[in-house]
C-alpha cells in the first residue's frame, strides 16, 4: 500500500509498475482466453469469429472412449506420483533440515536436479534405461520418473517450512517419553502440513500436465490426457482439445485457489504462534 507521504516521483513509480505487471499478466493469460470460447464453438475447426455456440465438444470429451481412457490414466498415474513423491520428498526434506553431514549440499542440489535438468533430457535417460528391463510401456515406470520429477517440489516446499520450526517442540516431545515416531506423526507433521499440501499439490500438477517423459515411456495403454492432446494437434486439429484445455484450466485454478487458501492458513498459523 503506497503510504500518504509518498512523493510524487514515488507515486509515479507505485502505479507504473503495477500498471507494467498487470499488463504482462495479461499477455500471459491471452492465449487461455483464446481457447476457452473456442471450445463452446459449433464449428469443426479451430478458427475465429465463431459463428454458433454448442457443447458438442465436451460431448465428444465426456462421451468419447479414448478421451475418457487418456483422462483414466491422468488419474491412475498422477495420485500414485503424488503419493511417492509426498512421501519421499518430505522425508528427504526432514532429513536434510535436521542435521549437517558432509556432503549435504551436493546430496540436496541431486533431489532438485530434475528441475534444472531438460525433461526431454530425463525423457531419453529413462527410456533408456527402463527399456532393456521391458518396462518402457508401463505404469511403473511412468510413475517413478514422474515421482522423480515431483519430489523436488517437495522438498524445496517442505524445507521452506521445515526453517521457521521450533525445534524446542521436539525435545519437548522427547522428554515426555515419546519415541521420534509418534513425535513425527503427531507433533511435526501438523505443523509442516500446509508445506507437505502444498508439495503434494505441485507434484501433483507437475505429474498430470506432464507429456514429455509421457512420450518416451507411455505405451497405447497408458496414453495421459496431455499426451492424447499432443498426438490430436499433430493428426488432427478438433475443438474438442479446446474442450479438454478447458478442462486443465479450471482444474489448474481449482489448484492455485487451493494453494493460495493454504498460504492464508500458513500465514494465520505462524501469527497465532507468534
Amino acid at each position: 500500500m503506497l503510504p500518504t507521504y509518498a512523493s510524487p516521483i514515488e507515486r509515479v513509480w507505485f502505479w507504473s509498475f503495477r500498471i507494467f505487471c498487470v499488463m504482462i499478466l495479461i499477455f500471459l493469460v491471452s492465449p487461455l482466453l483464446v481457447i476457452v470460447p473456442l471450445s463452446f464453438s459449433a464449428d469443426t475447426f479451430l478458427l475465429y469469429p465463431i459463428k454458433s455456440f454448442s457443447l458438442r465438444w465436451y460431448e465428444e470429451f465426456f462421451g468419447n472412449g479414448v478421451w475418457l481412457t487418456s483422462l483414466k490414466n491422468s488419474f491412475i498415474v498422477a495420485p500414485a506420483a503424488t503419493l511417492l513423491a509426498t512421501t519421499l520428498g518430505t522425508l528427504a526434506a526432514v532429513g536434510l533440515t535436521s542435521s549437517d553431514f558432509p556432503g549435504k549440499s551436493v546430496l540436496m542440489s541431486v533431489l532438485i536436479s530434475p528441475m534444472v535438468v531438460p525433461v526431454v533430457i530425463v525423457g531419453v535417460g529413462a527410456y533408456l534405461f527402463f527399456a532393456p528391463l521391458g518396462l518402457s510401456n508401463s505404469y511403473f515406470a511412468l510413475i517413478l520418473v514422474h515421482t522423480a520429477l515431483g519430489v523436488p517440489f517437495v522438498v524445496i516446499t517442505v524445507s521452506a517450512t521445515l526453517r521457521g520450526f521450533n525445534a524446542n517442540l521436539i525435545r519437548a516431545s522427547a522428554s515426555l517419553g515419546a519415541n521420534p515416531v509418534t513425535t513425527y506423526r503427531r507433533i511435526v507433521l501438523p505443523l509442516i502440513a500446509p508445506g507437505v499440501i502444498s508439495g503434494a499439490l505441485f507434484a501433483f500438477a507437475t505429474s498430470f500436465d506432464e507429456v514429455v517423459v509421457t512420450l518416451f515411456l507411455a505405451g497405447p495403454e497408458q496414453t495421459t490426457l496431455p499426451r492424447q492432446m499432443f498426438g490430436g494437434i499433430k493428426e488432427n486439429i478438433s475443438p474438442a482439445i479446446a474442450a479438454a484445455a478447458t478442462v486443465l484450466i479450471l482444474f489448474s485454478i481449482a489448484l492455485l485457489l487451493t494453494l493460495e487458501w493454504l498460504r492464508g492458513r500458513a500465514e494465520k498459523t505462524r501469527t497465532s504462534a507468534a
